[in-house]
């Protein structure tokens, strides 16, 4: 569970993440001069306020009109006056995430170092490096405290008296300062203003080293450590940020007492306590596909060698550096993980490193329930109840709604309104895609109070669709408008329309799950009943010319479109609404709707599409997604999509976190589904994981699975249950129970354990399309009666 190099990092896309949730830092590794590039979650630019367009409100009945005449490039010039692309005074189109500065500590002669490495211990959540200088063996230690709310550095050497290096600070923000204070190295700056905000989040880090043996004397600007047998270097951050709409803390006081307390304990007691606390979570779940010789390599070694040779445990790595980056960056009362997560050293980041709603802060999260990291997800629920206040606004204001709404775009100041103009940016759905992880955490963990406390939310974005859905003229469907695919144009450069598929089924969505949680909560009957009636009038899914599933409500996709969102396929990942074993049409229309849409692209969305393949049940074509996934990143400049760079960080390219998480949750469904029904155990298993073992994934019902494999077939399996009830398992081979426990051979092939699916309308067929059925795995179905909190084991017979 290590990333290691044997040499420094030369850039950022090299250099190794730490980080707590809150706090992150970039390591580089060098040995005549360390930087750790430092980040605060909370510093972002402009201030407090919302960008809602009352401007769309007015001109809606016209561009509705527009479009439902098939005047779409009318309808989206109008839109386009309302929503233009570049902001109009009085708004702005969100703002960007932030980097604090820099630490640098400088060792005078240590230029001409051997015998180096550094590495990224993920299974403790420790940095090092490692070299020799003069025949002295020097080594740094570093860590994000998950206990302490500090960064700490640990230098140490095998001679006495060897340590001497210079601490330094710089930010990139245009107002900032560095000075020493009480021997504390203090950085201080201001976050920049964008579009028509100001910036207003002030931040500070205190820098502060105590060390054995040896002085620390401070200049005007820096602190210098000379002849120290160890040092320990302590760096806190804090932020005047209390919530989206109060910036009324006090970030030097925050900042001080963080370091106060830290520097109170021992290092030691230190290093205990934050592996324990980072254990405690990853530690939850193990993943084996094997090991050869090119496990001995460096990482950056075996990330360009991957597609070409066989490094299973490379995969096992990729998988769990996902799970990694997913504690370290979205911590229980935390920010959410934004576009990089908490890493990022620009002052106007890509994207402004937002929170993009239209897939990559959900894909974010798609780790989080089935790699048994459910608190992780606390920061995006908790950001749903903040953009359920403000989405109000947007909802009344812009469409005469009642409930909530937003688009394809967030920031920490939880904007709703449009951004980047009418052609990315009216899509009124991003709230509809959030509220189905609130779904998806209850299906995990049946928890019925977290459900009573956010169905209010669910009912917020329902009550906003019944108000806006609109009779189309020809078939009387209730559909929203204007939307779009999501940044995918039907004609050259309009992408504006009606009813389109993933539209209709997100809505889908949110009316079920709204309708399920009030049945189980024993409420709002008649406002179910409602929804039940408008959920009727939804179009289904549609099967096009090609034998496609159609993007939009007319056939219009071609088969040479290779756009990097496929976003009508999101009934079939992450939604349940495409069933190989309930409706096998529309499994085959997606199956060619992803085969036209290619493999290469973004590394976002590659990684979307191993967990599409693995839904498809082709674990091959899964597993060669995730070899076009680990190679050799394309840097900016060189125009190449997709790939991982030597950190192993996802490439757009520029960096993206949410390619990371995409494929660690695109590993876990090749060996796991719940989605259907039953536990399917090794759905899309690849010929080349022949064998292997997982611990530890989650399935839908509150099932904890571990399970062995040989040849392709599970060989032993344990089953914990957290709430009880029939347990539907879906297996290749056969099994038994071992010891206690009641298993027989199920009845029936659809029985919508964890999801209902029964409702989902037919699809309609074009004329033209090629409906073949798709040729399926044969599988046993098994039903296991468990008790709460009782494991069962199973072997195969």
């Amino acid at each position: 569970m290590k990333l290691w190099y044997n040499k420094p990092a030369s850039n950022w896309n090299e250099a190794l993440p730490l980080g707590n949730g809150r706090i992150g830092a970039m390591v580089f590794g060098e040995t005549a001069r360390e930087q750790l590039q430092l980040n605060e979650e909370t510093v972002w630019s402009g201030e407090p306020g919302n960008n809602v367009n009352a401007a769309l409100y007015s001109a809606l009945p016209e561009i509705r009109q527009l479009i439902f005449e098939g005047k779409h490039k009318e309808a989206q010039a109008l839109a386009l006056e309302k929503i233009p692309r570049g902001a109009p005074a009085h708004l702005n189109y969100g703002m960007q995430y932030q980097p604090v500065g820099n630490m640098f500590i400088s060792f005078p002669g240590h230029e001409g170092a051997t015998a180096y490495t550094r590495d990224l211990d993920i299974g403790n959540a420790l940095a090092s490096v490692s070299y020799k200088v003069d025949g002295v063996t020097y080594k740094r230690e570093m860590f994000s405290s998950f206990t302490d709310e500090v960064i700490i550095i640990r230098l140490t050497a095998d001679k006495p008296k060897s340590i001497s290096c210079t601490l330094g600070a710089d930010s990139p923000h245009k107002s900032y300062s560095v000075k020493t204070q009480d021997k504390q190295l203090v950085l201080a700056g201001i976050s920049g203003d964008s579009d028509n905000k100001k910036g207003k989040v002030k931040f500070q880090a205190r820098i502060q080293p105590i060390v054995k043996g040896g002085t620390v004397a401070a200049t005007a600007d820096q602190l210098q450590i000379t002849g120290a047998d160890e040092a320990i270097i302590y760096v806190s951050m804090g932020t005047n940020f209390k919530n989206y709409k109060d910036l009324s803390g006090d970030e030097a006081s925050r900042a001080a007492g963080f370091l106060a307390a830290a520097t109170k304990k021992k290092y030691s007691k230190a290093r205990e306590e934050h592996i324990k606390a980072y254990r405690k979570y990853f530690d939850r779940v193990s993943l084996d596909l094997g090991k050869t010789d090119a496990a001995n390599k460096p990482t950056d070694a075996r990330v360009e060698q991957f597609a070409g040779g066989n490094d299973p445990q490379l995969v096992s790595l990729y998988f769990q550096f996902g799970r990694y980056l997913l504690i370290s960056s979205s911590q229980p009362g935390t920010q959410p993980a934004n576009l990089q997560g908490i890493w990022n050293d620009r002052v106007s980041p890509p994207w402004d490193s937002k929170y993009t709603v239209n897939i990559n802060t959900e894909m974010n999260y798609w780790p989080a329930e089935v790699t048994n990291l459910p608190e992780m997800h606390e920061p995006l629920f908790a950001m749903l109840k903040d953009l359920a206040e403000t989405g109000k606004e947007s909802a009344k204001s812009m469409y005469g709604a009642r409930g909530w709404n937003m688009h394809h775009n967030t920031d920490i100041w939880r904007m709703t309104g449009p951004i980047d103009g009418a052609f990315y940016g009216l899509w009124p759905m991003g709230g509809a895609w959030l509220t189905q992880h609130l779904w998806q955490h209850y299906l995990y963990t049946g928890d019925k109070k977290f459900l009573q406390e956010y169905y209010p939310i669910l009912k917020g974005k329902a009550l906003f669709y019944a108000d806006v859905l609109q009779e189309e003229p020809v078939n009387k469907w209730l559909v929203v408008t204007p939307s779009m695919s999501p940044e995918n144009g039907h004609q050259s450069g309009v992408s504006i329309a009606a009813g389109t598929t993933m539209d209709n089924q997100l809505v889908f969505d949110v009316f079920s799950n709204t309708i399920r949680a009030a049945e189980i909560l024993g409420t709002d009957i008649a406002f179910a009943d409602s929804m039940k009636a408008i959920r009727d009038r939804l179009p289904p899914m549609q099967i096009g010319q090609h034998g496609q599933l159609q993007e939009w409500m007319h056939d219009w996709d071609r088969t040479n479109d290779k756009h990097r969102h496929v976003s009508h396929l999101y009934g079939l990942y992450p939604s349940n609404q495409v069933s190989p074993y309930s409706h096998p049409q529309l499994f085959n229309a997606a199956k060619n709707s992803l085969v036209y849409r290619g493999d290469k692209s973004t590394g976002w969305s590659m990684g979307w599409k191993v967990n599409l393949w693995a839904r498809l049940l082709d674990g091959n074509r899964a597993y060669k997604l995730i070899e076009d996934q680990l190679s050799p990143a394309g840097y900016e400049a060189t125009g190449q999509s997709g790939g991982t760079y030597p950190n192993l960080f996802d490439a757009h390219p520029p960096f993206q976190i949410d390619g990371n998480f995409g494929c660690t949750s695109g590993i876990a469904e090749m060996l796991l589904q719940s989605h259907d029904g039953t536990l399917h155990l090794l759905p899309a298993l690849p010929d080349r994981w022949s064998s292997g073992e997982v611990k530890g994934l989650v399935a839908r019902g509150g099932f904890v699975v571990d399970m062995r494999w040989e040849n392709g077939k599970v060989k032993q399996l344990a089953i914990q249950s957290k709430l009880g009830g029939n347990c539907r398992i879906r297996v290749a081979d056969n099994l038994v129970m071992q010891g206690k426990g009641k298993l027989q051979k199920a009845a029936g092939e659809n029985p919508n354990a964890f999801y209902q699916v029964s409702h989902i309308k037919e699809p309609l067929i074009s004329p033209k399309a090629n409906t073949a059925n798709v040729e399926l795995p044969q599988t046993i179905l098994l039903d296991l009666e468990t008790r709460k909190g009782k494991t069962y084991k199973l072997v195969a017979n």
